[in-house]
């Protein structure tokens, strides 16, 4: 299948970084990537959550904002761009379920917990709501304004993904790596 206009378009105006055009890509291709990652889960005989799904989610869509959209500027038109990001979402997530999994291996998850949400207790992946107000407040401490709205928002008030993006319009897949880097600043802070 080739190119369509639509996404010529769309990637034309994602790479001049124009006003709402990475939220035009991200409801244009969502729903492919949670698909890819079902797939790419059922296919291993791995289960995941509604959260395993928005972290890899967020996972694809850091690896296409990276280095100033080098993923998005290689792409050379010669299939359609849905079949260019399916490639791209399957090998990241592909990627991620194994380092997981070898976490899980390695015993850094519960021996007697093999779902893909356990290993979530590895590095980068802790973003399981905090319950103790104290544990929140030093997470809060030393965070720029926007952080501590975010990690306010998801473990205080208990919002999602989504209602945290649309509220502070930010993308709904930076919401994660925020709540991860929060919790990784009160690990420092408690090792100190």
């Amino acid at each position: 299948m080739a190119l369509t206009e639509i996404d010529r378009s769309l990637l034309k105006r994602c790479l001049a970084e124009e006003p709402g055009a990475w939220k035009d890509f991200v409801d244009r291709f969502i729903g492919l990537f949670i698909h890819v990652i079902n797939h790419s889960a059922h296919s291993r005989s791995v289960r995941v959550s509604s959260d395993d799904v928005d972290d890899l989610c967020a996972e694809v869509f850091v690896a296409l904002l990276a280095d100033n959209y080098a993923a998005l500027k290689r792409f050379r038109g010669e299939s359609s761009l849905a079949t260019y990001l399916t490639v791209i979402s399957r090998r990241i997530v592909v990627r991620e379920m194994a380092r997981r999994k070898m976490a899980e291996a390695l015993g850094h998850v519960s021996a007697h917990h093999s779902s893909i949400e356990q290993a979530r207790a590895t590095p980068n992946w802790d973003v399981k709501r905090v319950d103790d107000r104290e544990q929140i407040q030093r997470m809060l401490e030393g965070l720029p304004e926007r952080e501590a709205t975010i990690v306010r928002q998801f473990h205080i008030e208990g919002r999602s993904y989504r209602e945290i993006s649309s509220d502070l319009g930010v993308p709904e897949n930076s919401i994660g790596p925020t709540l991860s880097r929060a919790r990784d600043r009160l690990k420092e802070n408690a090792r100190s």
